[in-house]
């Protein structure tokens, strides 16, 4: 059954993709309990990855270093797959199971089989930072029409450029790049943020971020830089036996992270300096008025030495000190009252 293929989340809002992966491993229940976590994190969107084994790695590809580290056996990148891929009918499944829970579902095809089969089944596309070198499978995604969000990691800028230029040469019209670093987890010196304003210049698309450092202050601070899409790892147990796991944040601290996105988000506001309607009750608390600093008769003439300036300012404000100094009391004034013209 075709399903509706229409957004259904605030593009108006920082987007907030949890990052399932194959963090399910191969298992369609933990892939519902991933569903779960991120509908009640505050997330948008659930994302997972989809691939057939034979067209994603030959015989001889190896596991990456990391992959190594946090699989107790070591096995060749087919193998270790072959484990934590799901079958196509899975995602079908979960699709429907996002549906009901009212998250938007997404999976990263890794192939052109899998981009065909996912196209009835997504609303967006979110390319990998593997692929984007990879001219087929970018023509494929560019044909379907539907709006694109690109990693970009391990890329020059002239690679993003290709892809680019070939997604829209072949009808991609909605392009979003995120700046990304590959190696899990990303030591903070190799983050790299600026490179946000870099993309952002050059091509002048909505530019966000796809993390995969530990923690949650990095997307943090992506959103304040003005990303307008957050991608994160997550899993229900950072101990479970997988290549992303230990790189992934657990349920209690996707919720905190996304909690935290939404409260900068609204801390940037709209960047019109003006006061706001929760502090303009404290203007007069705080600010001075020009007081009476001694008694003064009627007819004495205003001076520094006779005039102050002191809380609240309700009254005349010292802004308007050189105009008051020189004019002559037209009443009798006592210590600390406020000066009337």
């Amino acid at each position: 059954m075709k399903r509706n293929t229409e957004m259904d989340v605030d593009t108006s809002k920082v987007l907030i993709i949890a990052e399932a992966g194959v963090n399910h491993n191969g298992d369609i229940k933990i892939a519902r309990k991933l569903i779960d976590a991120a509908k009640e994190s505050g997330a948008d969107i659930v994302k997972f990855q989809t691939a057939k084994l034979e067209s994603l790695v030959s015989k001889s590809a190896q596991m990456a270093e990391y992959q190594k580290k946090n699989i107790s056996m070591v096995k060749s990148q087919k193998e270790m797959l072959k484990d934590i891929i799901l079958p196509f009918e899975g995602f079908s499944e979960l699709a429907q199971y996002c549906d009901v829970r009212g998250i938007t579902f997404l999976s990263t095809p890794f192939d052109i089989d899998s981009i065909r089969f996912l196209d009835n089944l997504v609303k967006i596309w979110k390319i990998p930072s593997g692929e984007i070198t990879n001219y087929p499978y970018l023509r494929e995604i560019a044909l379907t029409g539907k709006p694109v969000i690109m990693s970009t990691g391990m890329c020059e800028l002239q690679e993003v450029k290709e892809a680019v230029r070939v997604l829209k040469e072949n009808g991609s019209s909605e392009i979003t790049l995120l700046h990304c670093n590959t190696e899990y987890p990303t030591p903070m010196q190799d983050v790299n943020l600026r490179a946000m304003r870099a993309l952002r210049e050059e091509f002048g698309l909505p530019v966000g971020y796809s993390d995969h450092t530990q923690g949650i202050e990095v997307p943090i601070a992506a959103t304040a830089m003005g990303a307008v899409v957050i991608e994160k790892h997550f899993t229900l147990d950072r101990n479970m036996e997988g290549p992303d796991h230990k790189a992934s944040l657990e349920p209690e601290e996707l919720r905190a992270m996304v909690q935290a996105i939404r409260n900068i988000e609204a801390a940037l506001g709209d960047g019109v300096k003006r006061p706001s309607a929760s502090e303009t009750k404290n203007r007069d608390v705080v600010r001075k008025s020009i007081v009476a600093k001694t008694d003064i008769r009627k007819g004495e003439v205003f001076t520094e030495e006779n005039l102050t300036a002191k809380r609240p300012g309700n009254g005349i404000s010292p802004m308007r000190w050189n105009e008051v100094i020189g004019l002559r009391a037209d009443r009798d004034y006592e210590q600390d009252e406020m000066i009337k013209l």
